[in-house]
């Protein structure tokens, strides 16, 4: 069979729930990062993230653009969670039968939906019990200015919440990344986190980074953040922004690759190695 394998597909993983994969050149097993767009949980637009998926596809990876319920669609907690796991598992079904099995599955997440990605991540198999895939470990986080931290976000979160956190403090308890990894998770070995802030946000503030980092720590999980000076809420996601910090990224205007102080060979080096390198 000579039929060459796409270079991309986009499909439901869900009814009416869509994703859009983009595989790297060669045929071959490679990392597989599942980018979940923010919206404040009321919307799931994941056009933004579309230059950094291109970039980290050109840099050897498998990449998952998704989309997710919110409360625009008229759905509350736990469905979105539900979604993101599922859309992690069929990602991870449909990039090993087109040849570029997963040797990682790393989850990358902007403001509400690095809320999601965190949930996802360590809560283990407690989300997308109903998914029609099979779970799969999840061996990293990329956090992008991420609400991680329920506390702060309460009166912002009700409304997908659907509950009142005083009459139901253990349903949002299920809701809260940092309630997770006080609880205990089990992250499979060479787990890594990396978390970006800018610190210019003015939507999400830097606390919550550092609250993750701390928990993490607590933890005994590596991890590294990294606080990008001048970046809004809006600048960290973007490819010339996020994309140049996770990786040796090739500049699409000069040909050349771009590195940055903390720049590593790719994002997998960023997270294996959580490595830094000067000019």
């Amino acid at each position: 069979d000579n039929t060459a394998a796409p270079s991309q597909i986009a499909a439901e993983y869900l009814p009416g729930l869509s994703a859009q994969l983009r595989f790297p050149v060669a045929d071959k097993p490679a990392p597989l990062i599942v980018l979940v767009p923010g919206g404040g949980w009321s919307s799931a637009d994941p056009t933004g993230l579309i230059p950094l998926a291109r970039l980290l596809t050109d840099a050897g990876s498998t990449t998952a653009l998704i989309t997710y319920s919110t409360t625009g669609d008229g759905t509350t907690f736990p469905e979105g969670v539900d979604d993101v796991a599922c859309a992690v598992r069929w990602s991870a079904s449909q990039a090993s039968s087109l040849g570029h099995t997963p040797t990682r599955v790393i989850v990358l997440g902007h403001s509400a939906g690095g809320h999601l990605a965190a949930l996802v991540t360590f809560s283990g198999e407690e989300f997308g019990r109903e998914c029609p895939d099979p779970p799969v470990d999840i061996d990293g986080l990329i956090g992008l200015a991420g609400i991680y931290d329920t506390g702060p976000f309460r009166a912002f979160m009700s409304p997908w919440m659907g509950i009142s956190p005083t009459e139901h403090p253990e349903t949002w308890h299920r809701a809260d990344p940092l309630e997770w990894l006080r609880r205990g998770v089990d992250t499979p070995k060479g787990f890594r986190a990396l978390l970006l802030h800018g610190d210019e946000d003015q939507s999400v503030p830097l606390a919550q980074t550092t609250a993750l980092q701390q928990a993490l720590n607590d933890a005994g999980i590596e991890a590294q953040s990294t606080v990008l000076p001048g970046l809004d809420h809006l600048e960290i996601f973007q490819a010339q922004n996020a994309g140049l910090f996770l990786g040796q990224i090739p500049n699409p205007h000069s040909g050349e690759k771009s590195v940055n102080l903390r720049a590593a060979k790719s994002v997998i080096d960023a997270l294996e190695m959580l490595a830094s390198k000067t000019r």
